[in-house]
């Protein structure tokens, strides 16, 4: 017998019928069947799933928000280095139109260094309040990837949690079976040498 078999024999040994095999050896077969095979169907499914919702979620909000302009209330900060990160960007408050004509002010981030009265580009939603600009969607594909991965990763990582823990439940019970079985044979050991 070669190495390879031996090894290949080993893993399966849950398998096969042998006297030292117990009902718990059965059982954890099947748990770590039932694992993999929960992480090769549910995980592909899930991050697919995952990564779709991600998508058409981006997809509406780049289609419900739309670009304005928007003037500044009050000069916006300079910039400043925080260490070595140069902050560019500052929140300041603006003032807009809505396509109802209403006028509304708000708080938004802009470049450091604007003075009071310039026209910034802004974005809004639906109902005309500010927002962020959307992803594109080359960004949205790089987040979808990234968020259908880690449902991937979720799934195979709640199935080999619950097969790490079924082991524990398992191993408990063989130790248990194993004391016992000593303690028979001791006791039949014990009577043998009387």
């Amino acid at each position: 017998m070669t190495p390879s078999t031996t090894v290949r024999r080993s893993h399966l040994w849950r398998w096969r019928r042998s006297p030292l095999r117990r009902r718990e050896d059965v059982l954890e077969a099947w748990i770590l069947l039932a694992v993999w095979l929960v992480t090769a169907v549910a995980g592909p499914v899930a991050g697919v799933l995952s990564a779709r919702a991600t998508v058409d979620s981006l997809a509406r909000q780049r289609a419900e928000r739309r670009p304005a302009t928007a003037v500044l209330v009050r000069e916006a900060p300079r910039g400043f280095v925080s260490g070595e990160v140069a902050i560019d960007h500052v929140i300041t408050t603006v003032r807009w139109t809505a396509a109802d004509g209403t006028s509304h002010t708000g708080r938004t981030r802009v470049n450091a260094g604007l003075k009071a009265g310039e026209r910034v580009a802004v974005w809004m939603d639906r109902e005309d309040r500010l927002t962020t600009e959307p992803q594109t969607p080359g960004q949205a594909d790089i987040v979808a990837t990234f968020m259908g991965a880690a449902a991937f990763l979720g799934v195979a990582t709640a199935a080999a949690a619950g097969f790490y823990a079924a082991r524990v439940v398992l191993d408990r019970r063989r130790s248990r079976a194993w004391e016992a079985e000593w303690r028979k044979q001791g006791s039949r050991w014990g009577r043998a040498s009387n």
